[in-house]
């Protein structure tokens, strides 16, 4: 996901980098398109949109978040589609157990606020969010005409980066199930059980 419409969004830029990367490593990559996504709670779950990225959430195993820092922290277009993935979906749980890996680009200095409060989100949604992470400085130098990065340290961090989300996803592929799994949520359920059976027993 990305988190600009520009035109020449840096942060599309960056997810596409990201992507190519991921396919080289042997990685099947989807891009949501965020333009036409409704704001939170303005719209309802059965919007084209929100359907397309829901749909998008669950298929992955992985992620990879890649936002612009305005005003000191992530857009919200970012937040609008991280907003818009619920904890929970029924009994289906969208990103719980799910690799992410963060990337933010700057129009100036380097800096870390975009991928911090990313950090924070990745926790709250209950991924395993790996610890590398990538800043784009001065993002408006880093790629050409094309939209391609150029060489430079900032690039290599992102293969980097998602060089270590490969390693953590096929890690955790078979056992996230394991990892995620919490007493309180086992107890709800029980509890959630045992109403039920005494409803069938009462009918």
């Amino acid at each position: 996901m990305y988190g600009s419409l520009r035109q020449r969004s840096f942060s599309r830029f960056a997810a596409e980098e990201a992507a190519r990367l991921l396919g080289a490593f042997g990685a099947e990559c989807r891009i949501f398109n965020p333009s036409g996504l409704p704001l939170p709670d303005d719209a309802p779950a059965d919007h084209p949109k929100v359907v397309e990225l829901r749909e998008l959430s669950a298929w992955s195993e992985g992620q990879v978040w890649s936002s612009p820092e305005r005003h000191g922290s992530i857009t919200g277009i970012m937040k609008a589609q991280i907003d818009w993935i619920p904890l929970a979906i029924g009994a289906v749980r969208p990103t719980q157990g799910k690799t992410l890996a963060l990337m933010q680009v700057s129009g100036g200095s380097q800096s870390f606020n975009a991928v911090n409060q990313l950090r924070i989100l990745g926790r709250w949604m209950r991924m395993i969010t790996i610890p590398n992470q990538s800043s784009v400085a001065k993002a408006y130098e880093q790629f050409d005409d094309a939209g391609r990065m150029k060489p430079s340290p900032h690039y290599d961090r992102i293969v980097d980066v998602m060089e270590e989300l490969m390693k953590f996803t096929l890690l955790t592929r078979d056992c996230s199930n394991y990892l995620t799994d919490r007493y309180s949520e086992r107890k709800e359920e029980a509890a959630k059980l045992q109403e039920r059976l005494a409803l069938q027993r009462a009918l």
